[in-house]
C-alpha cells in the first residue's frame, strides 16, 4: 500500500478524521507519477479510524524502503519535501544508548519549530514574526563577506588552493583572537582552539570530561549543557516532579539573588557551567561575582566552563572574559563564538581557550587531552569561515561589526520599553540581545502559546531553559527593525 507521509520523524502523529483534509493539501508523487486513486483510497480508509487514534509510522509503512516526493502548496509557494521511509522489516541486535532514553521530550528549539509549523498550518495567511531562536538577521558587513568570497575564489586556482588545515585552526586567526579578544589576559595563541561554533565545543568538552564527573548549571541556562550531560551519562535519573536530573546541581539564578549562584549553599561539583552574559536571562556577571566564582572553584578543585558567546554585547565595565579575573587560568576553560558577535550563525566559527596552567587532579595538563579530542573528532574549521574570522578581527571589520551590535541593542531597548510600558518586569536587554520577561503565576508554555495564537509572534518559554524559567519567556532582539516595531505594536494590542 502507498506509504503515508508523516511530518515529524521519530514521533507519534495524531491523524484522526483530519487526515483526508491533510491529504487534500498534498500531491503525492512517488517517482514523479501521480497516484490520485491511491490517495482517495487512503482517505477513505483513514476516515474510518477513530478521531483520537494514534498511528505510528511503523504501523503504516510496511515493506521495503522507498523514496517518496510530496509537493506541498503553502502561501502560493511550492516546496518539494523529500522523505525516506523505512519499513519495520527487521531489527538489529544493538541496544539503544540508555542515556539517550533519559532525554526529556525534544530539544527545545526543534520543539518550537514544530509548534511554529503547526501554527502556520492553522493560520496559513498569518505574518509570523520570530523573536524566538536567537538567529542573527542583519547582513554581514561587506568587508567580511568580501574576504570570504576572495578566499573562496582563490580555491579555484593552483596558487590559492589548500586542503586540510590544522585541527586547532589557522595560526594567524588564533593569534588575532588572542590579541584582539584577550588583549590584557595573557592568552597565548597556542591556547586558542578554533572550531565550528560554541555549541559543538560544549560537546567536545563533555567528551573531554567523561561520564564520571558531576556538573552544576545555572538555572535557567542554555539547554545544551544539560542535554550533553545526559548523553554523556553524567546526569542520573530524571525526577518528573522537580523536573531535574538527580546528579546535576541546579544553581538557581534569578532576580532574588541578583542572577548569581548562592555559593554558601552550592555543593561541590567537578564542573561548573557558567554563561555570562547569560542565555536566557541576559544578565552579565559583575567583576565581584566572577571573583567569588573563581575563588569558589579554586577552593573546591572544580573546573569552570565559561560560555562567553555574548560577551561582545556588554556595554559597561563588566568583564567580557573570565580571564580578566586573577587565578582564572588555573580553573577555567572559556568558549566563545563568532555567531552572535559577527552574524556567523550559518557560517559556523568559534573558539575555545584552554590555559596551560589548567591541570587534572593527577597533574596532567587539560590542554593536551583537549588537543587530542580535537585532533580525533575534528578536521578543523572551514578555511573560508576562518578567512571571514580574520576579517572580523581586522580594525575595519571590527568597527563594522560594532555597528551591527548597536543595531541589535537598539532592538532590545524597543522590546524592553514595550513590555515595561505594559507593566511587566523585564531583565536583560542591556548587555545581551535577550529580554527576560516575567509573567507572575503563569505557565511559560501557556504564555508562549497565547502570544503565538493571538499575535503570531514566536518567543521562547522559560521552562525550556530549566525549572527556574517558569513564569518567564525569552524574547530575542535579533530581527529587522520593521519586524521589531510591528511585534511591539501587536504585543501592546494583545497585552494592554
Amino acid at each position: 500500500m502507498l506509504r503515508l507521509l508523516y511530518l515529524m520523524a521519530d514521533t507519534w502523529l495524531e491523524y484522526g478524521h483530519s487526515l483526508p483534509s491533510l491529504l487534500d493539501s498534498f500531491w503525492w508523487s512517488p517517482g514523479g507519477n501521480l497516484f490520485s486513486p491511491k490517495v482517495e483510497y487512503l482517505k477513505t480508509k483513514m476516515s474510518q479510524l477513530s478521531p483520537s487514534i494514534l498511528v505510528h509510522p511503523a504501523m503504516l509503512f510496511q515493506g521495503k524502503t522507498k523514496q517518496c516526493s510530496i509537493v506541498f502548496k503553502e502561501r502560493r509557494v511550492f516546496a518539494l519535501i523529500t522523505k525516506r521511509f523505512t519499513g519495520t522489516v527487521c531489527r538489529t541486535k544493538v541496544p539503544r544508548n540508555v542515556n539517550m532514553e533519559k532525554l526529556r521530550n525534544g530539544y527545545l528549539f526543534p520543539e518550537i519549530e514544530e509548534r511554529k509549523f503547526e501554527h502556520i498550518q492553522k493560520h496559513p495567511g498569518a505574518q509570523l514574526i520570530s523573536l524566538g531562536v536567537g538567529d542573527t538577521t542583519e547582513p554581514i558587513p561587506n568587508i567580511i563577506s568580501l574576504a570570504m568570497a576572495k578566499y573562496s575564489h582563490a580555491l579555484s586556482t593552483s596558487e590559492g588552493y589548500k586542503g586540510y588545515g590544522a585541527e586547532q585552526g589557522n595560526k594567524a586567526l588564533r593569534k588575532a583572537i588572542a590579541e584582539t579578544m584577550y588583549p590584557n589576559a595573557g592568552i597565548k595563541y597556542s591556547e586558542v582552539f578554533v572550531s565550528d561554533g560554541a555549541q559543538c565545543d560544549i560537546s567536545r568538552i563533555q567528551m573531554l570530561l567523561g561520564s564520571d564527573v558531576r556538573i552544576a548549571v545555572q538555572d535557567p541556562s542554555f539547554p545544551a549543557y544539560i542535554d550533553s550531560s545526559v548523553i554523556m551519562g553524567q546526569a542520573g535519573e530524571y525526577h518528573e516532579e522537580s523536573r531535574k536530573y538527580r546528579n546535576i546541581v541546579y544553581m538557581k539564578c534569578g532576580p532574588e539573588n541578583d542572577f548569581f549562584l548562592e555559593l554558601s549553599t552550592t555543593p561541590r561539583t567537578d564542573v561548573i557551567f557558567f554563561c555570562s552574559p547569560n542565555n536566557p536571562t541576559g544578565y552579565a556577571a559583575t567583576r565581584d561575582q566572577l571573583e567569588k566564582l573563581v575563588l569558589f572553584a579554586k577552593e573546591n578543585g572544580s573546573i569552570i566552563i565559561y560560555d562567553a558567546a555574548y560577551a561582545a554585547y556588554i556595554s559597561d565595565d563588566r568583564p567580557r572574559s573570565i580571564y580578566e579575573i586573577p587565578g582564572a587560568r588555573e580553573v577555567a576553560i572559556e568558549i566563545s563564538s563568532f555567531s552572535k558577535f559577527a552574524g556567523f550563525t550559518g557560517i559556523r566559527l568559534g573558539w575555545t581557550i584552554v590555559p596551560e596552567e589548567l591541570v587534572f587532579s593527577n597533574g596532567f595538563p587539560v590542554i593536551k587531552d583537549f588537543n587530542r579530542i580535537v585532533c580525533t573528532c575534528f578536521n578543523g574549521a572551514s578555511r573560508i569561515s576562518q578567512a571571514g574570522g580574520l576579517a572580523c578581527l581586522s580594525s575595519d571589520g571590527y568597527m563594522a561589526i560594532q555597528d551591527v551590535l548597536r543595531f541589535y541593542k537598539e532592538n532590545a531597548k524597543i522590546l524592553v520599553h514595550t513590555f515595561e510600558s505594559l507593566g511587566f518586569k523585564t531583565y536583560g536587554g542591556k548587555n545581551a540581545p535577550y529580554v527576560w520577561v516575567h509573567f507572575p503565576g503563569a505557565s511559560s508554555w501557556d504564555v508562549f502559546s497565547a502570544i503565538l495564537e493571538r499575535t503570531h509572534i514566536i518567543t521562547v518559554p522559560g521552562t525550556g531553559f530549566g525549572p527556574g524559567g517558569e513564569e518567564y519567556i525569552r524574547v530575542s532582539a535579533f530581527g529587522r527593525r520593521e519586524s521589531i516595531l510591528e511585534a511591539s505594536r501587536r504585543l501592546i494590542n494583545f497585552l494592554k
